[in-house]
C-alpha cells in the first residue's frame, strides 16, 4: 500500500530549491560586509550547484552516477575553499582585529 503512495518529486521542485539557494547566496555575497558570511554565501551557492547536478543526473539517467561524482568533487573543492578562506580570515583577524570586508585593503594600489 505504501509503495503505491510514493510520488516522485518533479525536476522543477529541485530546480526551484536550487535557484532559491543560489539567489540567497548571491544576495549574501553582495550585501554582507562580514567575511565569514561571505564564505557561507559561497557555500550556499556551491550547494545549489550540487542540487542541480544531482537532480539532472537522476532525471536524465538514474542508473549512471555522474552527477553524484561531480557533486563529491564540488564538495571536496568547497571544503578546501572553506579551509583556505578561514585560514586567511584568521590570519587577517590576528593582524587587523576585524573581519569587516571594507577594512581589508591589502591588495589595493
Amino acid at each position: 500500500m505504501l509503495e503505491n503512495s510514493i510520488v516522485p518529486v518533479p525536476l522543477q521542485a529541485y530546480l526551484i530549491i536550487a535557484a532559491f539557494l543560489f539567489c540567497t547566496g548571491v544576495w549574501g555575497l553582495i550585501n554582507s560586509r562580514n567575511a565569514v558570511r561571505v564564505l557561507m554565501s559561497i557555500e550556499l551557492m556551491l550547494n545549489a550547484v550540487n542540487i542541480n547536478l544531482m537532480s539532472f543526473s537522476s532525471y536524465i539517467d538514474g542508473s549512471v552516477i555522474r552527477g553524484q561524482v561531480f557533486s563529491i568533487f564540488v564538495i571536496t573543492v568547497a571544503a578546501a575553499e572553506a579551509a583556505v578562506g578561514l585560514a586567511i580570515l584568521l590570519s587577517l583577524y590576528r593582524n587587523r582585529v576585524t573581519i569587516d570586508m571594507e577594512s581589508f585593503n591589502l591588495l589595493k594600489w
